[in-house]
């Protein structure tokens, strides 16, 4: 009698065939092949970063007052998050996170800078340029830096170093610091744009050059009055933070800057296009001051403020146009957010608060710009790739800490950012899982998110920022917050659940170490 054999069953080979089907079905999107060096495939990147634009200015994600067609197209074309995070509630330490994947309160250097900061990323440092470029691409900035130049001293007169170019990028067309702060000149792969040597230039943070006018001294000459901090050097009628002398063919015009940054992002395209490229595009508004170009002023009907916002949504249609115009639309992966929360009145009289209407630029949440409450950090945040991001909302907690290691992965890097995860799957729409916690920073105060909840520990310290009108989320005790059931931080649940509160402390203090018992006991003398 022959002996039955499985393997010589006709099903058998169907049943194989369907369990490989199964198997390979099965497994995770995080185990595909990353996308090879030499492939043609290999996206270009843009991360296009706005400054102080709330997590509420923006018709995707429910404001009813502006009207910004263009970022309402990526965001309904693209994955937009719900709970997308800066690291920080101002800018310089928001922008060393995004570059270099590490909490800024790591560093003590990264807080806000004036223009005569030196360099904060250590030139050996692993950031987000140099690991592209380790990887074939071409990188280059296009916009605000406000990380530091030089290693102390600056001769703004001749060749800045170290700066962009030192830590990853090939190519860099930057301004130093902010709009309001001194020097006010474009700085081009680490020199100073139509600079005359006759005409040198002087920085000052301290001390005023004789017989240089200033915003206090001269209010005749200006053009925007200064409310508070911004009273020091005039440049273009508005008086800055810092002194300054010299330059003067090589000053910007404040009105020309969104279409001088727009038209340098555009030639960066235009001269990359034959390799893959990553251009960090780091927009200056709606940050003040806030200066629209001829064209944009009254445009929104709530200011300036409301203009520039008009403004950079025109900006970012005419940059996409570029990559369509190219035929670079569909292999770019385009990521937009924006370094902090906003704020109304930071610094000059231009009618912000008073035309700000009906308008809520912080949308639902709590705070804003410098504030520990969440308007100050979760920002409207938006990736969008054409063909391959399948149009959706997604909730997960996402990070600008966790852009390093998620793009390492999507072009086939082992490198890593200390404090940024792997969540290429989530930015590209695969998965809905995101980050479990993220600690968040203000003004060297932190406060911890988890799941749902989000935790303040006590700061001594004013709970309102009275010269912005913010509330920073300073209170003598802990504050604890079910963000599901209460976006907007109304009902501190501290008292009522205190084991919640003692899981969130003990979590939040193994990940700030001795820091955060440090920085208790420091504001609570």
């Amino acid at each position: 009698m022959q002996r039955f054999s499985f393997k010589s069953c006709p099903c058998f080979s169907i049943l194989v065939t369907a369990l490989v089907l199964l198997i390979s079905g099965c497994q995770s999107k995080k185990e595909k092949a990353p996308i090879q060096e030499n492939s043609a495939e290999r996206p270009n990147i843009v991360i296009i970063y706005a400054d102080d634009l709330g997590y509420g200015e923006l018709g995707a994600y429910g404001a009813t007052e502006l009207d910004t067609p263009n970022l309402d197209k990526l965001a309904n074309g693209g994955m937009r998050f719900t709970h997308g995070y800066a690291s920080s509630a101002t800018c310089t330490p928001s922008r060393y996170a995004l570059l270099t994947g590490t909490y800024p309160w790591r560093n003590k250097s990264a807080k806000i800078l004036p223009g005569t900061a030196p360099l904060i990323i250590d030139t050996t440092q692993m950031t987000l340029p140099r690991m592209l470029r380790e990887k074939g691409y071409k990188t280059g900035i296009v916009g605000k830096w406000h990380l530091g130049l030089g290693s102390g001293n600056v001769d703004w007169n001749q060749r800045i170093a170290p700066g962009p170019n030192e830590v990853g990028f090939e190519q860099s067309y930057i301004m130093a610091a902010t709009q309001d702060r001194v020097p006010t000149v474009y700085i081009q792969n680490g020199k100073v744009v139509k600079l005359d040597p006759s005409d040198p230039i002087e920085v000052d943070y301290d001390t005023n050059f004789p017989g240089e006018p200033t915003g206090k001294d001269n209010p005749e000459l200006l053009k925007m009055k200064w409310h508070h901090g911004h009273n020091n050097s005039i440049v273009n009628g508005i008086p800055r933070i810092g002194f300054m002398k010299g330059g003067e063919s090589a000053k910007w015009i404040d009105e020309d800057m969104a279409d001088t940054f727009l038209a340098e992002a555009q030639k960066y395209v235009a001269a990359n296009k034959s390799e893959p490229f990553f251009l960090y595009y780091a927009l200056q508004q709606p940050h003040v001051p806030r200066t629209p170009n001829p064209r944009f002023v009254g445009a929104s009907g709530m200011g300036p403020r409301g203009d520039v916002i008009v403004e950079a949504d025109w900006v970012v249609g005419e940059f996409i146009k570029t990559l369509e115009s190219e035929g670079l639309l569909d292999n770019t992966l385009i990521v937009f957010t924006s370094d902090n929360g906003p704020v109304i009145n930071d610094g000059y009289y231009d009618d912000a608060v008073e035309k700000l209407g009906d308008h809520k630029p912080a949308g639902p949440l709590r705070g804003g710009k410098y504030s520990l409450f969440e308007a100050g950090t979760r920002v409207p945040f938006i990736t969008y790739w054409k063909g391959n991001i399948t149009p959706g909302v997604s909730d997960a907690m996402v990070s600008q800490l966790d852009l390093l290691t998620s793009l390492a992965n999507l072009v086939g890097s082992d490198k890593k950012g200390q404090d940024s995860e792997d969540l290429l799957d989530e930015f590209l729409g695969n998965s809905k899982k995101g980050r479990d916690h993220i600690v968040l920073e203000a003004t060297s105060r932190t406060a911890f998110r988890q799941g749902d909840w989000a935790m303040i520990p006590p700061y001594k310290g004013p709970a309102v920022n009275t010269s912005v009108n913010i509330e920073l989320g300073n209170d003598k005790t802990y504050q604890l917050y079910n963000l599901k059931d209460d976006i907007g931080q109304r009902k501190n649940l501290a008292e009522s659940h205190p084991l919640k509160l003692k899981e969130m402390n003990s979590a939040y203090k193994e990940i700030r170490g001795e820091g955060a018992d440090k920085v208790e006991a420091m504001e609570l003398k």
